[in-house]
């Protein structure tokens, strides 16, 4: 499969009917919404932090949480609440601890509910809502994911996330919500998304797979995955070329 605009296995994808997004990343960029945040309290505060690491390391210390649910090693969080104590956990790290009020880590952690679509997400997804029903699968809140939805406009037919199966993708019980609220079978629902470890748990649970590059996810100098791979049902690089490789 060549590094194209858009290209699908159409004999496996002809029964599809549903579309499960992935959001953070795939849908909405977290980057430039943090490196501004970061910037105006940088400029309010007279500090010289690097927010592209800090939110790299806020992301990572946020994925060990997840990780530790999934194993059974901590109780279920939701990921607003994650993103905070991680926030803490960070600021300690980083010398910071005295410098941030709790209404103010308060505020920061509020950036999660205001990322921004990328520039095709609502153009691509009105186009697939024609033929598809469409609808996030996310690892964050529901309130956090409304907020999301709403804010960057994005037209999706339905919102779940990880939280109504109070465990996080990539376990299976997060893929089986898509079924159990949508009622279409895995094999009629596809995962779209811009990480391989997503897809690769909503393959093997049966359900066809989208990968779209998002080149910029983690900002302009970080290299992210984004080779296509022959498992991929379907490789493209904007929501726009995912609708057209599958004739929408």
């Amino acid at each position: 499969m060549g590094t194209v605009k858009g290209m699908a296995h159409m004999e496996s994808v002809e029964n599809v009917r549903a579309l499960t997004f992935d959001v953070q990343g795939t849908c909405v960029d977290f980057c430039q919404p943090l490196l501004r945040m970061g910037d105006t309290v940088n400029r309010a505060k007279g500090l010289a932090v690097d927010w592209g690491a800090l939110s790299s390391d806020w992301r990572s210390l946020y994925r060990t949480v997840l990780d530790q649910i999934i194993a059974g090693q901590r109780p279920w969080l939701r990921v607003d609440r994650i993103y905070r104590e991680t926030l803490d956990t960070l600021l300690e790290q980083r010398g910071l601890s005295g410098t941030f009020t709790t209404a103010e880590r308060d505020e920061l952690n509020r950036i999660w509910s205001s990322l921004e679509a990328w520039p095709d997400s609502v153009e691509g997804l009105a186009r697939l809502g024609r033929r598809f029903v469409t609808s996030t699968l996310s690892n964050a809140g529901m309130r956090t994911m409304i907020a999301v939805v709403k804010h960057a406009e994005l037209p999706f037919d339905a919102v779940l996330t990880a939280e109504l199966a109070r465990s996080y993708k990539p376990a299976p019980a997060v893929y089986q919500l898509a079924v159990d609220y949508l009622g279409y079978r895995p094999d009629e629902i596809m995962m779209v998304a811009c990480h391989k470890y997503d897809l690769r748990a909503a393959r093997a649970f049966g359900m066809r797979t989208a990968f779209v590059a998002r080149p910029l996810e983690f900002g302009a100098s970080a290299k992210p995955d984004i080779a296509p791979e022959p498992w991929f049902d379907v490789y493209a690089d904007s929501f726009v070329a995912l609708a057209e490789a599958l004739s929408v």
